[in-house]
């Protein structure tokens, strides 16, 4: 590990009514590291997620404790109960992913992910189609690099789930983003479609060094795509390690008894 994380999170807690969502997770992620959050349904996955890119509070923190804090890239996503007027220095550098691809459905795949270069360029530019040839140039490439290009023309909606979610790969390089944060970016897609998501990301984690901090239902996945787990239930950090130091009877504890039976073969021991 980094003794400078890219992303670091002090005892972040998030209460909605009188559920607890986040229980004090900490979590240091150094760059160039491929991620996994694992849990079942309702242990706190998304709410860290969007809590790394300022998208949603997280409850203040206790007097006197350094707890409630998140930074990125070492300057200040949000502190006691407040999220930051710097935050958007950090989610120019800051990709995220949602499981719903986030596309303009009226918008061809080129002009979606042609607006990964927004935070760079005038935003009429934008809003007119008017993209400099550098931003062309860039868009092309990113659709190429996950295998879309052939659909740059296509109305977003008419595309495939697969085909949409590598749009929103491609968006983010665009914006030259260091970071991608994917949440559940393969739970609506078939298992094809779903591997193709995967490889990409471990891809640009391996080849372009991205760090990349992905949720997911997919143990399976985690384990196979991933060299780091940190796994949360209740809102809990349970386990923090590397993705083949997670044993059967930790994932039985984590998710319930229920897990064992459908459990995959071949898996941990």
């Amino acid at each position: 590990m980094m003794s400078d994380p890219v992303l670091s999170i002090r005892a972040a807690s998030k209460t909605f009514g009188s559920r607890r969502a986040l229980d004090a997770v900490s979590l240091d992620v150094s760059r160039g590291e491929m991620i996994a959050l694992i849990g079942p349904s309702g242990s706190g996955k998304s709410t860290l997620l969007r809590s790394i890119d300022g998208l949603q509070t997280i409850d203040e923190g206790l007097k006197g404790e350094d707890g409630g804090v998140i930074t990125a890239f070492g300057g200040p996503v949000q502190a006691r109960g407040k999220v930051s007027d710097q935050v958007r220095k950090a989610r120019v550098r800051i990709g995220f992913i949602a499981q719903q691809f986030n596309l303009v459905g009226r918008l061809s795949l080129f002009s979606n992910v042609a607006l990964g270069s927004l935070g760079r360029i005038p935003f009429w530019r934008g809003v007119f189609g008017a993209w400099p040839a550098e931003t062309k140039a860039a868009t092309m490439a990113a659709l190429h690099r996950v295998g879309v290009s052939d659909y740059a023309a296509q109305r977003a909606n008419t595309l495939s789930g697969g085909q949409q979610q590598r749009g929103a790969i491609a968006r983010a390089l665009v914006q030259k983003a260091k970071i991608i944060l994917a949440d559940e970016p393969v739970a609506s897609l078939d298992p094809v479609s779903a591997r193709k998501v995967m490889e990409i990301l471990r891809d640009l984690n391996k080849s372009d060094g991205l760090t990349v901090v992905v949720t997911l239902h997919q143990v399976d996945y985690a384990l196979r795509y991933c060299d780091r787990v940190v796994a949360l239930k209740a809102g809990k950090k349970v386990y923090d390690g590397p993705a083949d130091g997670l044993k059967r009877e930790q994932l039985i504890d984590i998710y319930g008894p229920e897990f064992e039976d459908v459990f995959w073969e071949g898996a941990p021991q």
